[in-house]
């Protein structure tokens, strides 16, 4: 134990690990990748041993194509890698689309810890025996990921209760691998020259705050318990109880919800009682009341994380991970699907701008066309024919081809509205998004603009108008008193200066090196000519001395200016 608390046997476990990814990466055919990057001179040469050469890569290009062979270095390095994967696929701006899609393909599905595993964890997070908190207990899990599985149980008072368990040790592996990654990560940015349009460092860090919070299952059940209070009286969803007595970082214990999850049913033969088409405008209500009315929803609402109780009504599982979406960005949002709906294409390009983190575009005009186009190829379907999952693929593409950026929570936001939509059509193929979305759209747009709405942002801002009347004398008061001191002083700040602070020094540089080069190869050619001893025959030794300095550093300027390329 003491061993695995030292710095030694850490760094020994992170060389260990490197070298399993570095083994991955050359055996799915990424060698040059790994030369590039200048992985393997960060590794010692015995440690070296055990890595294949190229020759011995098990898959090669001509097989499966590039981003296949990403996907599959990610389901090989296991579950932090994975996770990174499904992370990076919501974010198109980031990754290409091709790319994107290989990774939605990434499979979380792990064989189950063993059961003795198992209940030794659930025993020492309660601190008591498993015959003490259950009546039951199933010792074979129903569901394992990379992360956690889930057992089902019955609690002394009766109560059925699904037990979600944290696989043993894994965070000790994410945080290892966090380490790692991150290294790696610097190698990438520092010697990868296609990794300068991206910050990779910047990826693996929002990334490590999202995993973490997401193994974190005291947040899990935070979410869960305020979900609940928002959809308490929602008629046709389902939230379980959580029992937070029983709850820690490592387990959770939530009552039980009897039903069909979506993933297993047939889109062609529905269990008896279940219609398709309530069950698909059941999960749009749902997940647009979150979105446009709470501002708070379920990040990702696929078929797995769906499930169909009785008379068709909802239950949604997994809160490891939330979208929180501020009140201006629900505004915007909803500016772009009415500018959709109304054929405005100024409309869209406002609502982007406004929503991005630049607030700039290389060029607005080339934006509008490429918006214009966009919308023009919807503009001629029906309502029920346009897909909205479609229109915010290209809308995305867009805004990542014209380099805005955009909130992270809008990625978020747009892979779950994507998610929503596929799992509906897929299930019920009538159905239509732009229908169940437009009620909420339009009453969004008439509270921004309704009078009242109006009242009381003027009342709000009567405040600062007032404050600002009242303040004004005294602020310019306080000026003219600085100017009048003479103690009044300006900061200027310059940006975008220094490439050219650079180039000036390196000009003078050279130019002082070019005159005393000049100035000494003239001295030189006196001393020659004055014959100043020490002599051999009639050649001045001090002045032949400085005459071939003079000449060796006007070589090495000329070196440094044909080295450049600027003669």
């Amino acid at each position: 134990m003491l061993l695995e608390q030292t710095k030694f046997a850490k760094t020994y476990k992170n060389i260990i690990r490197y070298k399993q990814i570095i083994a991955v990466l050359i055996k799915h055919g990424f060698y040059d990748f790994v030369e590039n990057s200048k992985l393997l001179q960060h590794l010692h040469p015995k440690d070296k041993q055990g890595i294949p050469t190229p020759n011995e890569a098990v898959t090669t290009p001509g097989t499966k194509t590039h981003w296949e062979r990403v996907r599959l270095v990610l389901e090989e390095l296991g579950p932090t890698f994975i996770k990174l994967g499904q992370f990076a696929s919501n974010r198109p701006d980031l990754i290409p689309d091709k790319l994107c899609v290989e990774l939605h393909k990434l499979l979380d599905h792990v064989p189950p810890f063993s059961d003795e595993e198992a209940a030794n964890l659930i025993e020492t997070e309660l601190g008591d025996e498993i015959e003490n908190v259950f009546d039951q207990f199933a010792a074979s899990p129903v569901a394992s990921a990379s992360i956690a599985q889930v057992h089902i149980g019955v609690l002394k008072n009766g109560k059925k209760v699904a037990v979600k368990i944290q696989r043993p040790g894994i965070k000790k592996v994410i945080l290892s691998d966090l380490e790692v990654m991150f290294h790696i990560a610097a190698l990438i940015k520092k010697h990868v020259s296609a990794a300068q349009v991206i910050d990779p460092i910047a990826i693996v860090e929002e990334f490590k705050e999202g995993i973490l919070a997401e193994i974190d299952f005291k947040n899990e059940s935070l979410n869960l318990e305020k979900f609940k209070n928002l959809f308490s009286e929602n008629p046709n969803l389902i939230v379980p109880d959580i029992y937070k007595e029983y709850s820690t970082e490592r387990l959770m214990i939530m009552e039980y919800i009897e039903g069909h999850n979506l993933s297993n049913l047939s889109p062609d033969s529905p269990p008896e009682g279940v219609v398709y088409s309530r069950v698909t405008k059941n999960c749009a209500q749902i997940v647009l009341q979150q979105i446009f009315e709470y501002g708070y929803f379920h990040a990702d609402p696929h078929a797995g994380n769906i499930i169909i109780c009785e008379n068709n009504k909802i239950c949604l599982v997994d809160f490891g991970l939330m979208g929180i979406l501020p009140p201006k960005h629900k505004s915007y949002l909803c500016q772009m699907i009415y500018g959709l709906v109304d054929n405005n294409t100024e409309q869209i390009v406002r609502a982007i701008l406004k929503i991005s983190l630049n607030k700039e575009v290389e060029n607005k005009n080339v934006l509008e066309n490429e918006v214009f186009k966009i919308i023009d190829s919807y503009v001629h379907l029906p309502l029920k024919d346009i897909n909205i999952s479609h229109f915010l693929r290209d809308i995305i593409s867009t805004i990542v081809k014209n380099k805005i950026s955009l909130p992270s929570n809008m990625y978020v936001l747009m892979k779950s509205m994507v998610s929503l939509e596929g799992t509906a059509r897929k299930f019920n193929p009538d159905f239509n998004m732009l229908s169940h979305i437009e009620p909420f759209v339009k009453r969004m747009m008439y509270e921004d603009t309704s009078p009242g709405k109006l009242m009381k942002e003027l009342y709000t801002s009567s405040f600062a108008y007032i404050r600002l009347i009242r303040d004004l004398p005294v602020e310019i008061q306080d000026i003219l008193d600085l100017i009048k001191n003479k103690t009044l002083k300006m900061q200027f700040e310059h940006k975008g200066l220094e490439p050219m602070l650079e180039k000036h020094d390196q000009i003078v540089n050279r130019l002082s090196f070019a005159v005393v080069t000049a100035s000494m190869l003239i001295g030189s050619a006196i001393l020659l000519k004055a014959h100043i001893p020490p002599k051999i025959g009639s050649i001045s030794l001090f002045g032949a001395g400085t005459f071939l300095f003079s000449l060796f550093m006007g070589c090495i300027l000329l070196i440094s200016i044909l080295k450049h390329g600027k003669m």
